[in-house]
């Protein structure tokens, strides 16, 4: 089955851990963020989110876990999922996105699957779940 949805941030926040003492050429931080679904996708999330990335240049890598808690397709109740992909900053490579397996509860207890984010050219954000429910 496809569900699909838009989300936006409501919160984006540099979280207070040391940096890597290895530098590299692209800064390393981590943050927390809180999202909201509607659509097919409808609910909350939050995440814990990891990059190293050179925002004046819009280059880098982001990995993000994300406790997701509402409906898919109308079957409520939460789960994680992860996600992550690379950008030069002007493209979206190596996008990937799991559920995580043995994670979900209430009606979504058995949720598998894949799924994807894109970013619309007015800023929209969307997302959709490629799931099976056992």
């Amino acid at each position: 089955m496809r569900a699909t949805g838009t989300f936006e941030v409501a919160d984006f926040t540099a979280a207070p851990v040391p940096g890597p003492e290895i530098k590299t050429g692209l800064p390393v931080g981590v943050a927390t963020m809180r999202k909201a679904f509607t659509g097919e996708i409808e609910g909350r999330a939050e995440t814990l989110f990891t990059a190293a990335f050179d925002p004046a240049s819009g280059t880098g890598t982001y990995v993000a876990m994300e406790s997701f808690e509402g409906s898919v397709g109308g079957k409520a109740g939460a789960f994680n999922f992860a996600h992550s992909a690379t950008t030069t900053g002007t493209d979206r490579q190596a996008p990937f996105l799991t559920i995580v397996p043995a994670s979900g509860t209430g009606d979504l207890t058995g949720i598998r699957g894949t799924g994807g984010l894109t970013v619309d050219e007015d800023g929209t954000h969307r997302i959709w779940f490629d799931y099976e429910l056992s």
